[in-house]
């Protein structure tokens, strides 16, 4: 492709490009000299798993990277245990380096299913970091102003709200920035809550006397609820490292009104080929049905193979729309006994509480034998020999056997 034609892919499903200008330079001085520019984009490791809120910017590095320049992931091992506090009201808890260790460990198997194992760099912000003396910190922290750091929207806040902000916060949009002067960075990307930071980073750069990176946020992605952001705390996630099966069911919850968002974020469609398919869904020639089975297979392709997600959407099918049963059901050994069945939901291990038991059958949720259960005070004989089925929910089953 030409610069122009890379920086119009490249400016799909993106909010903040600064600047548009400054890419194109970069973009023309690369193909002319042969050498590919450095992407910068970094992750701290706070938990050991990634969702498809984290993919929406590793696809825009596989789009770098597809386009022939060099691809550094980041991860933010130092800069996790100073904590940040982005879109919090208060800081994030620092983590331990044993913490941040061990939750690292995953990451690169987990980008991998994405970018090319062969053209990335993965790079610890410890190995420089580690080396900083005192002094050095206090160099660093000179090169900003009290007043900068307040110009960011959630230190402004808490200060004027009286909310504490503690010294070594201001030491991360810092640390962040300072990542780039070590990596020469030519791009940053990021999610729009880390706007501030990156922008640091091209200052930093200026002071260095290097090049200033172009800086490029991605939209923070709506979770299955198509409210809050994708988040493992609000339950509303799809991970990267879910099963075939939950990953085609949860995409399938995906409302209509988002699916194309997801379409142009998680998937490698093209401008012109979403534009097509937005046409094609609003005039009806597309039932959104079908192009959310596209889109799930799509993704569990993605992370999977071809052959499971045909399985999944099978399975699928036979679960939702042919009322049928999943193949890979649990069973379930259990002695002789008298229990009430929100107990012995709660024994299964279906449900966290017996209140959430109770909640699910008021609900009409609940199937014992293929029958509803509508009490949730009804007491279950169990006998020996006998076996069936339960139902919670529309995802959860389990064959119960009672042994004598």
């Amino acid at each position: 492709m030409t610069p122009e034609q890379q920086l119009t892919e490249l400016k799909k499903g993106i909010v903040d490009l600064i600047s548009e200008k400054e890419l194109l330079v970069k973009l023309k001085k690369s193909q002319k000299e042969g050498k590919p520019l450095i992407i910068k984009a970094g992750f701290d490791p706070n938990r050991p798993d990634l969702h498809l809120g984290h993919t929406v910017l590793i696809n825009k590095m596989k789009q770098f990277q597809d386009f022939g320049h060099r691809v550094c992931f980041l991860i933010g091992d130092f800069t996790a245990m100073i904590g940040d506090p982005t879109g919090k009201n208060e800081t994030r808890p620092p983590m331990t380096e044993d913490m941040v260790a061990e939750n690292a460990k995953t990451y690169a198997r987990q980008v991998y299913k994405i970018l090319d194992s062969n053209s990335t760099a993965v790079t610890y912000n410890s190995e420089w970091f580690k080396k900083f003396t005192a002094s050095d910190f206090i160099r660093l922290s000179s090169q900003y102003t009290v007043a900068r750091m307040l110009e960011r929207d959630d230190f402004s806040k808490r200060f004027k709200n009286h909310e504490p902000i503690a010294i070594h916060e201001f030491l991360y949009p810092l640390v962040q920035g300072h990542d780039s002067v070590a990596m020469q960075a030519d791009v940053e990307l990021g999610g729009t809550d880390q706007l501030f930071n990156m922008l640091v980073g091209r200052d930093l750069q200026k002071d260095a006397s290097q090049e200033q990176q172009v800086v490029m946020t991605v939209p923070i992605l709506e979770g299955l609820d198509g409210i809050q952001k994708m988040s493992k705390s609000l339950d509303n996630y799809i991970a990267v490292e879910d099963s075939p099966r939950e990953m085609f069911g949860k995409t399938m919850r995906v409302s209509d009104e988002l699916m194309l968002k997801y379409y142009e974020l998680l998937t490698d469609i093209s401008v012109a080929d979403l534009e097509a398919l937005r046409v094609e869904v609003q005039s009806g020639k597309k039932h959104p049905r079908q192009v959310k089975v596209d889109l799930a297979k799509f993704l569990v392709e993605r992370f999977h193979s071809k052959e499971a997600a045909d399985s999944a959407e099978v399975e699928f099918d036979r679960i939702f729309v042919n009322k049928g049963l999943p193949d890979d059901m649990p069973e379930k050994d259990v002695s002789p006994s008298e229990k009430g069945v929100c107990v012995f939901l709660k024994d299964l291990d279906l449900v966290s509480s017996n209140s959430e038991a109770r909640r699910l059958i008021e609900g009409h949720a609940v199937e014992i034998r293929g029958e509803k259960v509508k009490d949730p005070k009804m007491t279950l004989v169990l006998s020996a020999g006998d076996e069936f089925i339960i139902k919670v929910g529309k995802k959860k089953f389990a064959k119960v056997r009672v042994r004598g």
